[in-house]
């Protein structure tokens, strides 16, 4: 009897043929091992494409990922060994939508077929434009790109820092139009690779390194136009967070006016063109003499027109007849000033006069008011025992001990008797 089913034809036997074993029961691990090599020998599983969607995406810190791929119909088990370092630059989510490439082999311990996943891009878009979307959502959620953090560009930059390729015409440009605006300005260049692996890491030590140990006004990062591929630099996170980071304004120009990276949304301004980068940096000194001296000669008439105003005026007043005879006004001031200070005088004595009249009447007033006058007249004041006043017979008795106060001394006095009812 012959092989049938998936055995047939296959090249690949247990040990020996089922016609031989027929009725024979195989391990699990013969089966498996069966099926591996039946799986291993086929040249279009060993380098496949597979399109589907991402599900159950789990990365572990090992540095693998596994996952699974599926469709209306099936479902199929992928992993991702190193995952990060196969040169993904977006990163893969559950719902996504991909075409992985690698070869299809048999896990032995779980008893299943999975794909080595060993590249995958997007379906539908372009890996760089889903990774720049990503970073993009990621960065603005922290909010990297906020207009409140953006600085003002200094207006007369002496020291500019330049980050870009030695090599190339954005240097050219930049000095070119730099020293045509501004010839005292100074350009100060840190050299990088504006495009490659090193790239992005170059571009950052860049803008730290004029933070740390080189301050300078502003900075202009940059490069040419290029490909997206090209551009890529400028789009990492990790020179986005250094031109965040930096406490230096910083003018980024990337690629041409059409071109949009994420440093360009870091960065405090955003230039089209390395050329207009440096326009933004310094002034047009030619602009500037023209303007001083447009403001010079609006000076000089203003100050010509308030010189001409003044001297008018003082000429009017010069033709007045109180400024051909200018003592008759001190004249006539002097005599009001006299007439003033005499009219002052004679109202001060007059009140002065009054004021004592009225101070010695009642000086008059209190003296007639005074009780030793009175004791002066023959009177005297009766006080009893406690110094209070008698003031009539009712308020004494007989024993009582009384003083009484004369105008040149005091009597002391014991009541013997005491009369009432009669009347003075």
């Amino acid at each position: 009897m012959k092989s049938a089913g998936p055995l047939h034809g296959s090249g690949f036997f247990l040990m020996e043929s089922l016609e031989e074993r027929m009725g024979a029961v195989h391990s699990v691990g013969e089966v498996t091992k069966w099926i591996r090599n039946l799986i291993a020998g086929d040249p279009i599983l060993r380098n496949v494409m597979v399109r589907g969607e991402i599900s159950n995406f789990n990365a572990y810190r090992s540095g693998h990922a596994y996952f699974t791929l599926k469709d209306k119909d099936a479902c199929l088990k992928c992993v991702m060994f190193s995952w990060r370092d196969k040169g993904l630059r977006f990163q893969p989510k559950d719902g996504m939508q991909v075409i992985a490439g690698g070869g299809i082999r048999v896990y032995e311990a779980g008893g299943v077929y999975q794909l080595y996943v060993e590249t995958m891009v997007p379906e539908g878009t372009g890996d760089l434009a889903l990774a720049f979307q990503q970073i993009k959502e990621r960065l603005a959620a922290e909010g990297l790109f906020d207009e409140a953090h953006k600085k003002p560009l200094p207006k007369f930059p002496a020291k500019i820092g330049v980050v870009t390729s030695l090599s190339g015409a954005v240097l050219r440009d930049i000095y070119r139009v730099s020293k045509r605006r501004f010839p005292s300005v100074q350009l100060v260049l840190y050299p990088v690779q504006v495009q490659g692996e090193t790239s992005a890491a170059e571009v950052a030590a860049g803008v730290r390194y004029f933070n740390e140990r080189h301050p300078v006004d502003v900075l202009i990062v940059g490069r040419g136009g290029g490909s997206a591929e090209d551009l890529w630099s400028f789009n990492t996170e990790e020179v986005v967070r250094a031109i965040y980071a930096s406490r230096i304004p910083v003018i980024s120009a990337v690629g041409h006016e059409t071109d949009y990276t994420l440093s360009d949304m870091a960065a405090d301004v955003r230039a089209a063109t390395p050329s207009q980068a440096a326009e933004l940096a310094v002034p047009d000194a030619r602009e500037l003499l023209s303007r001083i001296s447009s403001l010079s000669a609006r000076l000089s008439g203003a100050r010509s027109r308030w010189m001409n105003a003044k001297r008018m005026k003082l000429l009017m007043c010069l033709r007045r007849k109180a400024m051909a005879t200018p003592t008759r006004i001190t004249d006539t001031k002097r005599a009001r000033l006299e007439s003033a200070a005499k009219a002052l005088s004679t109202g001060v004595w007059q009140r002065f006069h009054e004021k004592q009249q009225r101070l010695d009447q009642t000086l008059d007033q209190l003296e007639l008011l005074n009780p030793i006058r009175l004791l002066r007249r023959g009177y005297g004041i009766v006080e009893d025992e406690k110094g209070k006043l008698v003031r009539s017979a009712a308020g004494t008795k007989t024993g009582d001990r009384l003083t009484v106060i004369l105008a040149d001394g005091r009597v002391r006095a014991n009541v013997t008797e005491v009369e009432r009812g009669g009347k003075i």
